[in-house]
């Protein structure tokens, strides 16, 4: 039985990104939702790659802060080109049998379909390396494929070091490479910096297998927005656009309609179950689940937030909530961190709810804030409900039994405790605890006073006119 070739992968992150003029390391620039070069490390380990090394150099702690321990790191001190990047790694994997591929962790479109299409074509062909090349219309900027009259790869050249000639060639160099390792780290070692950067070049080790005997095969992408490297803004927005809609498209494959594509965002990560329906103007961001046969949008910005099935959601923010089954919540709710909303919930239109727990069949319709709140089943929050939970140093607790009933306008304020089926008369102001079945009234009692309107009127009045009466004097 052949034994399987074990796969390796270098991922280039050293980069400066001086284009994308920002603070930030290039590669941790967000696509849908997550790093690019975080795009490409998914790609390789999905490929089947046992090690992953991704070379480091400006900005290298927020660069292993971000991906962590889901790779190994090797750090290039000076930016002295990409042949220069890979051999950092070879401390970690030059004693290794196998193939290593070589990628650039800005582009976040690469898949691992294509990566596995290029191992499998290096192992078929027997070749010293395998490079991934693509068609484009204009070449500007990329490194150009040089065959010879056979068709075979001779070399490649570099953008700025092109000739009339290799220039008009519309074969580039995608920029990602299959090596044999241990001939890999032995060409590198002949690699000199004689070119127009000063810079020492991976694609040169191309010409030095070449000359050694060896093949070079080449897998031309049938989807050329693979390679599509991200160097500035511009460039970062189309691969947010070309991510996007394969995002949308993988969850339209899968029973989700999705109204309207060019107004729906989804990040990368996020799961929809069948059925659902997605309307427009919509965010769904990292670490978002959705459940079958759902309604979200329009108009919905849900982060880290987990939807139930049967649920209907519109017109509502929500930061790292769980919803529970056959809820309906907006317009214009507000859900933030720690609400965790039973089955079966009605959450209305301007209800902000913070760090709290609604039980099932519970409703909470409109014009509320429920912040460090247990709220029990089958409760009913009226129009105006207030858990007033912070006295401008310590935040309070306040609990709300089964079955009891809020009136409109009442303050609750914590720490409270409403017992369950009591029932608090609209309009109060609740400081102390309400026991099961009771009814707590907390209002000054009305008096009229018949006939006092026009005092009140005429007082007012007079007010007035002495003030103008007095402007007029200072002036």
């Amino acid at each position: 039985m052949v034994r399987p070739v074990k796969k390796l992968a270098i991922v280039l992150a050293a980069g400066l990104g001086k284009r994308m003029k920002s603070r930030l390391p290039k590669v941790l620039h967000p696509v849908c939702g997550k790093p690019m070069v975080a795009h490409v490390l998914h790609a390789v380990r999905e490929a089947g790659c046992e090690r992953a090394v991704v070379v480091i150099g400006r900005g290298a702690p927020e660069v292993q802060a971000a991906l962590g321990d889901a790779a190994e790191y090797a750090l290039q001190p000076e930016p002295l080109g990409t042949g220069h990047a890979v051999m950092q790694a070879e401390p970690l994997l030059a004693g290794e049998d196998g193939v290593t591929l070589v990628v650039c962790g800005d582009t976040p479109l690469i898949t691992a379909r294509t990566i596995e299409a290029m191992f499998d074509l290096h192992r078929e062909s027997g070749a010293a390396a395998t490079i991934l090349t693509a068609h484009v219309n204009d070449p500007a900027g990329y490194g150009r494929v040089v065959r010879d009259a056979a068709g075979t790869v001779e070399r490649i050249v570099e953008d700025k070091d092109c000739g009339p000639e290799e220039r008009a060639i519309r074969e580039i160099n995608a920029g990602a490479y299959c090596f044999d390792t241990r001939r890999l780290f032995a060409a590198l070692k002949n690699l000199t910096a004689d070119n127009a950067q000063g810079e020492y070049y991976l694609t040169d080790v191309i010409g030095i297998l070449r000359r050694e005997g060896g093949t070079v095969a080449a897998y031309r992408t049938p989807d050329p927005d693979e390679i599509e490297g991200v160097n500035d803004r511009a460039a970062l927005a189309k691969a947010q656009r070309l991510m996007r809609r394969r995002i949308l498209l993988g969850h339209m494959a899968n029973g989700v309609t999705v109204v309207d594509p060019d107004h729906t965002y989804i990040d990368a990560d996020v799961k929809i179950g069948e059925d659902t329906v997605i309307y427009p103007g919509t965010h769904l961001k990292s670490g978002t689940v959705i459940g079958r046969d759902c309604t979200i949008g329009p108009g919905c910005d849900l982060a880290g937030t987990a939807v139930g099935d049967g649920t209907t959601v519109r017109y509502t923010v929500a930061e790292g909530a769980v919803i529970g089954n056959a809820c309906n919540v907006g317009p214009f709710a507000y859900l933030r961190p720690g609400t965790r909303i039973g089955d079966h919930v009605r959450v209305g239109d301007f209800v902000e709810i913070k760090n709290s727990v609604i039980g099932d069949h519970s409703k909470v319709p409109h014009l509320s804030y429920v912040g460090d709140a247990a709220v029990g089943s089958r409760v009913n929050i009226g129009c105006g409900v207030i858990t007033a939970n912070y006295d401008g140093h310590n935040k309070f607790r306040t609990e709300i039994g089964d079955g009891a009933f809020i009136g409109s306008n009442v303050n609750l304020v914590a720490p409270v405790k409403i017992g369950r089926d009591a029932y608090v008369v609209a309009g109060s102001t609740i400081t102390h605890d309400v026991g099961e079945g009771d009814v707590a009234i907390a209002r000054e009692r009305q008096v009229n006073k018949p006939g006092y309107a026009e005092k009140l009127r005429a007082r007012a009045l007079s007010r007035k006119n002495q003030a103008n009466s007095q402007s007029n004097i200072n002036r």
